[in-house]
Order: C-alpha cells, then sequence, then structure tokens
C-alpha cells in the first residue's frame, strides 16, 4: 500500500523502513536531479579515467619493467571498467523509476509478486560493491607485494595471475550476491523507492546473518587495503631515509637514479590507490556501520 506524507504521520506505529519496503509510487518532492548529475559524473569520470589510463600505457610502453607496469595496469583498468559497469547498469533503473513515478516495487505486474526490478538493481548493488572493493584490495597487495617482497614479485608474479584472480574473484561476488534466491539474505526497498538492498534490518536469523556476512567482508576489506596501502607508505618512507643517508659517495650516480626512479615510479602507483581507497571507504562504510 502506497502511504502519502499524510496517511504516515496517522500511522506513526508503522516503522519507516517497512513502509519504504512497499511503497508503489514515489513522493512528489523527490527531485532525479542529484541522481542525474552523479550519473553524469560517473561516466565522465571513468571515461576520463581511461583515456588517462591509456595514454600512460602507450608513454610507457617502451620502459625496461613494462610487464609489472602492465599488471597494474590491469588491475586499475578492471576497476575502472567494473564501476564504469555497475554505473551503466544500475543508475538508468533510477532514472526510469522517476520518470514513471513509480518505485521498484511499483514496477511489478501485480502486487502479490517480487518486483524483478528490485531484485536485479539488490544483486547489482551486492556484486558491484564487493567487486569494486575487492579489485581495490588486490591492487593494493600487488603494491604490498612487489615492494616488500621485489625478488618473489618478479619471479613468481606475471600477467597470468591476475587474468585467473580477477575471473575468480568476479564468481565470488556473483555467487554472493545470488544466495538471497535460495533463501540465505534478502533484497528489500529503501526510500524514496528508486532503490533495493540488502535487508539491514531482517526478521529471520538467515537473513541477518548474510546482512553481517556482508558487513564483514566489506569491513576486512577496507582494513586490509588500509593495512597495505600503509605498508607501502612505510616501505617507500625507509627506502628514501636510507637513500639519504647512504649518500652519493658509497653508491654510483647509475644506481642512486635508479632507486629515486624506483620511488618515483611507486609513489605515482600510491596516489591514486590513496584516492580511490579513500572515495570508497567514504561510500561504503556508512552501508557497513549500518
Amino acid at each position: 500500500t502506497h502511504f502519502s506524507l499524510r496517511e504516515r504521520r496517522k500511522a506513526p506505529a508503522m516503522p519507516d523502513c517497512h513502509i519504504c519496503h512497499s511503497k508503489k509510487t514515489i513522493d512528489g518532492d523527490e527531485s532525479p536531479v542529484i541522481s542525474a548529475i552523479m550519473f553524469g559524473l560517473g561516466i565522465f569520470g571513468n571515461i576520463a579515467a581511461l583515456v588517462i589510463l591509456e595514454i600512460r600505457r602507450r608513454r610507457d610502453s617502451k620502459a625496461n619493467d613494462r610487464r609489472h607496469r602492465g599488471l597494474f595496469h590491469i588491475f586499475v583498468i578492471s576497476l575502472v571498467f567494473t564501476d564504469l559497469a555497475g554505473t551503466c547498469l544500475i543508475t538508468p533503473i533510477v532514472q526510469t523509476a522517476y520518470a514513471w513515478n513509480m518505485t521498484l516495487i511499483g514496477m511489478a505486474k501485480n502486487s502479490n509478486s517480487t518486483s524483478s526490478a528490485c531484485q536485479y538493481f539488490g544483486v547489482s548493488m551486492t556484486f558491484f560493491s564487493l567487486a569494486t572493493m575487492s579489485l581495490l584490495f588486490i591492487t593494493a597487495l600487488d603494491r604490498c607485494f612487489a615492494i616488500g617482497h621485489p625478488y618473489l614479485y618478479n619471479r613468481l608474479v606475471t600477467k597470468k595471475w591476475a587474468y585467473i584472480t580477477i575471473p575468480v574473484m568476479f564468481l565470488m561476488c556473483t555467487l554472493f550476491g545470488l544466495l538471497p534466491f535460495v533463501g540465505f539474505g534478502v533484497y528489500v526497498q529503501y526510500c524514496p523507492g528508486t532503490w533495493c538492498f540488502i535487508d539491514m534490518n531482517p526478521l529471520e536469523v538467515a537473513d541477518r546473518v548474510y546482512a553481517n556476512l556482508y558487513a564483514t567482508i566489506m569491513l576486512v576489506l577496507v582494513l586490509s587495503i588500509v593495512a597495505c596501502n600503509g605498508f607501502v607508505v612505510y616501505q617507500l618512507f625507509r627506502m628514501y631515509r636510507r637513500r639519504n643517508k647512504q649518500g652519493s659517495a658509497m653508491k654510483s650516480m647509475r644506481t642512486s637514479n635508479e632507486r629515486r626512479m624506483f620511488v618515483a615510479h611507486e609513489v605515482e602507483h600510491l596516489i591514486p590507490l590513496v584516492f580511490m581507497t579513500i572515495i570508497f571507504i567514504v561510500c561504503t562504510m556508512p552501508l557497513v556501520v549500518r
């Protein structure tokens, strides 16, 4: 049943979340402007990132460490494509709901059926949130291993490792997002009725376990990313101090330049990682805490 603002005031006993779960139309005071702006910025930002990455790849194509630059490039470009795909596959549904003045539940053909739009939105939100955070973790772990154990990294880590790890990670995220369809977890609609996600206040024990499991996985990923980036910063700081203490008298100019280039190269990788980490933490932590 749809509750207008006046009806909601008359029914204070019913929680707002339950009203949002079942409402069929969007309130007239809701505007699609913010969602449209976010959609446009998401498309523009990701396309700009892809262009910049391609320019850098071509510029560095003749570098001696091309293999491992390419490995980092694979992880970052996968992250950008994943975020772009999430933006393109999810946001148009929000705009459609505003255009039709109909919530995702209201898009169901009859009132007794579960809205496929809501289920699709919930699965997509779960998959892309886990996939993007997992890719960010893999990228941070790659830099952590590269600077912490460079000898083993040069011997063991190849592009094949990325080509295997990324599909496996996508598969695991997909399976996790599909668990509510077998009775473990549930997707519900949230206000203003333009998005669906995991029920964060479920009644069933299995559904509570699923919600807590999602939050735990996200929290572990966030803490791991912060730890990896912190380790890289620490190692770069140690290299910088060691280089200054040794001085040019003990090392050849060629070795000094190589170390300076290596530190600059790692800092170049670290800066976008730190910025992406901050952005994803700001976007995901409110849901994780809730």
